[in-house]
């Protein structure tokens, strides 16, 4: 099995989607290449929620292993020569936390190796090759393609989703090439397919992270008292404990264990406040935000990401870096994400921090979390 470290990832063109008939309880689709409609995405949670209620004790086969996050992939030895680093690179995706890090963790076995025997039993599987390679087989086999069949057109490949071909809880992704494609033209092919493949995985991947943040329920008592009596609403998870401190609103989840995980924003604003800004001001009036954390904090702008966006129809201005502890004190460190939006409406500019501890974890479904809690924000009146 193979690994290397990413590159930032590239968007995508869209897909088209026509499902094909399947066994009752099943989703299955065809995403079709080079259309211009978007690709609608299966609600991963719920799925397979459902097939392992309808499957349970009656089907033999073994729960699917290991994570989500973890693409595990094969293709054929020929093929992985030529386009496997480029697979790597475009699929693994960088992102930055507090250093360069993975979006999914993708690693590759040979199919003609007996280690793929177990591989194949893992949560997330790509597989690429013609309906006539071994390994295609039995994923083509669930939608009713055979041998031979042709999915997508002549001259591009097509992208079939299977849930539960070898285990349960599994969903194997397989991009299918034409039948009889030299490995040269198989190579190309698979090239321009990736930004496709990581839009799709990256898609249904924050779908199952915010379904999961969502487990507990939206918070809904307390976005509607923010609204009423503070001028803004969020929405965020029950689990999130609301710490008012003055004039900054503090959210704070450390489930299950704070030498964990700590997940926490906060919420302040000026009145009247400057609709534009920069990032000194932006990281001075963190500093002064900071003071009420009970968690002391330096910035590193060793690495900063700085960027206007617009969300719900207003101009944010986004900063990130890194925390850390001040000297002296014990090592740790996190991203986080300021925000500065102006509601002239209203005679303020708000401020929104969030921040993360995940020492020894993958960040990424962390970064998602607190990404979509930036983006609930509102000014009242929107």
């Amino acid at each position: 099995m193979h690994g290397r470290a990413p590159v930032p990832g590239t968007p995508a063109p869209n897909r088209d989607t026509r499902s094909i008939a399947a066994p009752a309880g099943f989703s299955r689709r065809v995403w079709l290449s080079g259309s211009r409609k978007p690709a609608s995405v299966p609600g991963l949670a719920a799925t397979l929620a459902a097939i392992v209620l309808a499957l349970g004790a009656c089907d033999s086969r073994p729960i699917a292993l290991g994570d989500v996050q973890a693409i595990n992939m094969t293709a054929s030895p020929e093929l992985w020569a030529q386009v496997g680093d480029e697979v790597l690179d475009g699929i693994e995706g960088g992102i930055f936390t507090v250093r360069d890090d993975y979006a999914f963790r993708v690693m590759y076995q040979d199919p003609n190796e007996e280690p793929w025997v177990r591989i194949r039993l893992f949560k997330q599987l790509l597989v690429i090759g013609t309906p006539a390679d071994p390994w295609m087989g039995p994923v083509l086999a669930e939608v009713g393609v055979d041998q031979g069949a042709q999915v997508g057109t002549p001259d591009s490949p097509g992208t079939v989703q299977v849930y539960d071909v070898w285990s349960r809880g599994q969903l194997v992704t397989a991009l299918v090439l034409p039948e009889g494609t030299g490995t040269a033209a198989a190579a190309e092919m698979v090239r321009q397919s990736i930004p496709g493949l990581r839009e799709l995985f990256d898609a249904q991947y924050r779908e199952w992270v915010i379904a999961r943040m969502f487990v507990t329920g939206p918070d809904t008592v307390q976005a509607r008292m923010l609204g009423e009596e503070h001028g803004f609403s969020l929405v965020f998870p029950e689990v999130y404990e609301y710490q008012p401190n003055q004039s900054v609103h503090i959210f704070l989840n450390d489930n299950p264990d704070p030498s964990e995980l700590i997940r926490q924003f906060a919420v302040t604003w000026r009145s009247p406040g400057p609709e534009e800004t920069t990032t000194d001001e932006i990281l001075e009036w963190r500093s002064q935000v900071v003071e009420s954390y009970d968690f002391p904090q330096v910035v590193n702008t060793e690495h900063l990401l700085e960027e206007w966006k617009e969300v719900g129809g207003r101009p944010v201005y986004s900063v990130q870096a890194i925390w850390q502890n001040p000297p002296g004190a014990y090592p740790a460190a996190g991203p986080f994400i300021t925000w500065a939006v102006a509601c002239p409406e209203l005679g303020r500019t708000y401020l929104i921090d969030a921040w993360l501890y995940a020492p020894e974890k993958d960040k990424y479904e962390y970064m998602i979390q607190l990404d979509e809690i930036l983006k609930s924000f509102r000014c009242v009146g929107d």
